[in-house]
């Protein structure tokens, strides 16, 4: 199994890119369930996550070809199998996305359920995806672990999601697109990821209305034609290099090639914490900071601080004077990962699974580590570039499902990290 080895206390300086958003890229791949034309997508983050939705959609009889490094064109193809297989959707959470699209084009879909890392493996529900699936007229049968979902004709209705979610609103968005008559959806997460994903739809024919609003209408059509559709850059990359510079920079780092304007969360924290930065129109400058104060966060959607965002905050607030609490209102097991920062010397109290309190500042040194998941698992990495000696982190899967040749980036950095295969 691969696992980094980190030798920490380097300050870091210089340039460091941010790859297109894996969130937006994993409902791409999907996406292209819903035209029989060809596709062509640019700024691919070439990652894990990424890699099982184009295996997915290889296994559902479409072409993927690869035109250059982050690019690929989709072609239809005349396979048509229902049955989405067990070994790919227990790797990826996103493996869910696929079943609005089929239904919509093929009237059924077999699939086991959704797997990932251990905020995602079997503990999400996927219920919000059920409920709409049947108000649009799915017949829905289930057996242990495994769902048989078919439909005739799928129909417009009006749907109220009773938990705010990224993925069941792009979901049955995209499903609505091929349905008769009209589909209202309220109370609809309003992240940057569905306002590209309702845009691209629309260029291809979809009448997609109030993306990025609690409130989407879409009127269905017959057909979605192909088009090309370029990734935005991912902002919770962005915010995490962002911690990263924060917590250990140097003299400067440059973020480039990103969206300053999806994490206004982040900078209002930053203000308040004392961390000196600049925004340009597509990149973040970060210098040393003179000293960092401690402040409380609750993760919320979007446009509130994301959850995603917490694992590497938590980190950032181990080198910040005073004390922060942090919530985590989102996923149940997001902060188990901070037994492993006290292992390393962070003053972290446990209050409850949903809420920890942060001394600091504290100083850190390394250990044998695992990574549990993503966000978990590229916090570890900042905390171990902050630590003084070795820090060795297994499990390492778990990181490049969403961050593309990380160790290499890091080192252009002049982080001390490197890849054991």
């Amino acid at each position: 199994m691969a696992k980094f080895i980190i030798n920490g206390g380097k300050p870091l300086k210089g340039e460091i890119n941010v790859s297109g958003s894996k969130n937006a890229a994993l409902k791409i791949f999907p996406a292209a369930l819903l035209t029989g034309d060809t596709i062509e997508i640019s700024n691919v983050p070439e990652i894990e996550d990424v890699f099982r939705a184009q295996e997915m959609l290889s296994f559902l009889g479409h072409e993927v070809k690869k035109i250059k490094s982050g690019s690929f064109e989709i072609k239809s193809g005349k396979s048509k199998c229902f049955d989405l297989p067990a070994n790919l959707v227990n790797k990826f959470r996103a493996s869910i996305m696929f079943v609005g699209p089929m239904l919509a084009s093929y009237g059924k879909v077999k699939f086991s359920h959704p797997g990932g890392c251990v905020i995602g493996a079997g503990t999400r529900p996927i219920d919000l995806f059920l409920s709409g699936f049947k108000k649009m007229g799915v017949k829905v049968k289930i057996s242990g672990k495994n769902y048989f979902l078919n439909v005739s004709k799928l129909k417009g209705m009006n749907f109220f999601f009773s938990k705010v979610s990224v993925t069941a609103t792009e979901s049955l968005m995209m499903t609505a697109c091929l349905a008769s008559g009209e589909t209202i959806l309220k109370n609809c997460a309003m992240e940057p990821e569905i306002v590209a994903l309702a845009n691209y739809l629309n260029d291809c024919g979809a009448k997609i209305e109030g993306a990025g609003t609690p409130i989407i209408k879409i009127k269905g059509v017959k057909k979605i034609k192909g088009g090309k559709y370029k990734i935005i850059p991912d902002r919770i990359e962005t915010g995490t290099f962002a911690m990263l510079a924060a917590a250990i920079g140097g003299d400067e780092i440059l973020i480039k090639n990103c969206n300053p304007n999806h994490l206004e969360a982040v900078w209002a924290l930053f203000d308040k914490i004392g961390v000196n930065y600049s925004l340009g129109k597509n990149e973040v400058k970060i210098k040393r900071s003179k000293k960092l104060l401690a402040c409380d966060i609750t993760t919320h959607e979007y446009p509130g601080f994301a959850t995603d965002l917490q694992s590497p905050y938590t980190v950032l607030m181990t080198q910040a004077y005073g004390s922060s609490l942090i919530h985590e209102t989102i996923y149940d097991r997001r902060l188990l990962f901070t037994d492993m920062l006290t292992q390393m010397g962070a003053d972290i109290i446990m209050a409850d699974p949903h809420r920890v309190v942060v001394n600091g500042p504290t100083k850190l040194y390394g250990r044998k580590l695992v990574s549990p998941d993503l966000r978990a698992g590229v916090s570890l990495i900042i905390a171990a570039l902050i630590a003084k000696g070795k820090t060795e982190i297994d499990n390492i899967y778990q990181i490049d499902r969403g961050y593309e040749k990380l160790d290499k980036r890091l080192r252009n950095l002049g982080a001390d990290i490197k890849r054991i295969d």
